[in-house]
């Protein structure tokens, strides 16, 4: 089967995608293609996966660079010979090489700044969001040589407000964060209430100045045929799940 890419106009001419599960070897839960070299699918498989999106980026397997994600605000600077340290965004001005992030219900997000040949990929859930990976990419990307408002920020495939129910814990966590917070939740059954994650990204993005922020509207848990969702496969007890990939290169 063949890849299926999502890309957005947005980011202009820079090779990018934020991919879906179709055109992988994986079989099982992981069926498609599962980038994910932390779950328990096998390795050859996932390096097989692996292969195709570089192949698709025109880049070696090698110069397709992620991190060991933790759900934090930390960014690294990707260059030739980096590993895979513990952080959640990259940043790079080097051509040649492309940067990803893994996902599977949280927001993977795509940065630009073209002009200055400047890129970033963040892993935004809600707890690396509130804690400020967003702002922190940016900040890395600036002091690469880019302008905050020349930066283009897309949201790819994440989990939608309907998909994302939550406890009152939850909530007030947000709003003790900010009272404005509240905005981006609505009323559920008895205490529960629903979260809007791209919503919380896009505010967090347009207050931080980008000039340009949107979410491309797939829902992860909604779409099985396209993507994986950790909610979905926990709802229904299943013993892993597969990770979607997104990545940009200059």
């Amino acid at each position: 089967m063949t890849l299926e890419i999502l890309t957005s106009d947005a980011l202009g001419t820079l090779r990018h995608g934020f991919f879906t599960r179709r055109g992988g070897a994986s079989s099982g839960v992981f069926e498609g293609l599962n980038c994910g070299r932390g779950s328990s699918d096998q390795d050859e498989i996932v390096r097989i996966n692996r292969a195709r999106v570089a192949e698709a980026m025109n880049v070696a397997p090698d110069d397709l660079y992620g991190v060991h994600q933790i759900h934090s605000a930390t960014v690294i600077r990707a260059e030739p010979g980096t590993g895979s340290p513990q952080a959640d965004a990259l940043v790079t001005s080097t051509p040649g090489i492309a940067i990803s992030v893994l996902t599977a219900d949280c927001a993977p997000v795509l940065f630009a700044d073209e002009a200055a040949g400047v890129i970033g990929a963040a892993h935004a859930g809600w707890r690396g969001a509130i804690e400020g990976v967003l702002e922190a990419t940016l900040d890395e990307m600036i002091a690469l040589g880019a302008e905050r408002g020349r930066i283009t920020a897309v949201i790819g495939p994440t989990i939608s407000q309907r998909a994302y129910e939550v406890g009152p814990e939850f909530l007030e966590t947000f709003v003790v964060d900010d009272p404005s917070n509240a905005r981006f939740f609505s009323g559920g059954k008895n205490d529960r209430m629903h979260f809007d994650l791209p919503g919380f990204i896009l505010g967090r993005l347009r207050a931080a100045g980008v000039g340009e922020a949107e979410w491309i509207r797939h829902c992860t848990y909604s779409d099985e045929a396209r993507f994986y969702s950790y909610r979905r496969s926990t709802h229904r007890q299943e013993a892993d799940y597969g990770r979607l990939i997104s990545t940009i290169r200059l």
